[in-house]
């Protein structure tokens, strides 16, 4: 009966191994379709997805993943942790400025010209 119990559990830990190396390459194959997306998402594309994104979850900091802005990104988060979501302001602040812009001034000052904040 012992013996029986071993190769039982041995056949669920491989059974759960198995499955976490699928779960593993859906969710890294998931995660290049998404990353090409937004990489090769157009100017406008972008800047309604950012300021969009801004106003309704900005405390995030979505809207800096998607221009590029890592490091940024996670600043906001931790600024809207350590204010208890008032940080949350600048994402709507931005996203309202994002979407007033127009293509070309959207496209050179946060694509071209890389300015991370307002």
């Amino acid at each position: 009966m012992s013996e029986e119990n071993n190769n039982l559990g041995d056949d669920i830990k491989k059974g759960a191994e198995e499955a976490f190396e699928t779960a593993k390459e859906t969710a890294n194959e998931f995660a290049e379709e998404v990353k090409d997306t937004f990489n090769n998402a157009s100017g406008e594309n972008k800047k309604v997805m950012a300021g969009i994104l801004g106003i309704l979850i900005g405390s995030l900091g979505i809207h800096k993943f998607i221009l590029g802005y890592t490091k940024e990104g996670i600043i906001q988060i931790i600024i809207t942790f350590v204010t208890c979501g008032a940080g949350g302001l600048i994402g709507l602040i931005e996203g309202i400025i994002y979407l007033t812009k127009s293509d070309e001034e959207f496209y050179q000052t946060y694509q071209v010209g890389k300015k991370p904040w307002f």
